[in-house]
């Protein structure tokens, strides 16, 4: 089981309504929309998106990188503090 799965139903959600978003900035190009407008809204698209990695993210550690740990497997728990940190820098970056 994936550390989102009890959530699964919540990010679907979240990602078809930034979806729609993107949608609505492809409009906003075709339309000759005033520059800033486009801007604002992209940026509301790019917040969206790196909430749901945040949220991700924290239900990785606190499901798969603390399931490991718990289960005294110390390989794994580093391996997965390690994707955790790689997941990190990778969010940072965009």
């Amino acid at each position: 089981m994936r550390g989102y799965t009890m959530e699964k139903d919540d990010y679907l959600k979240r990602l078809r309504r930034i979806e729609g978003q993107v949608r609505g900035l492809q409009r906003m190009i075709e339309e000759d929309t005033y520059c800033i407008d486009v801007l604002t809204q992209l940026s509301a698209v790019t917040k969206a998106l790196q909430s749901v990695g945040i949220g991700l993210l924290e239900e990785h550690v606190s499901h798969c990188v603390l399931h490991a740990a718990q289960e005294g497997d110390e390989e794994e728990a580093r391996a997965k503090i390690v994707e955790a940190t790689r997941a990190i820098e990778r969010l940072v970056r965009s």
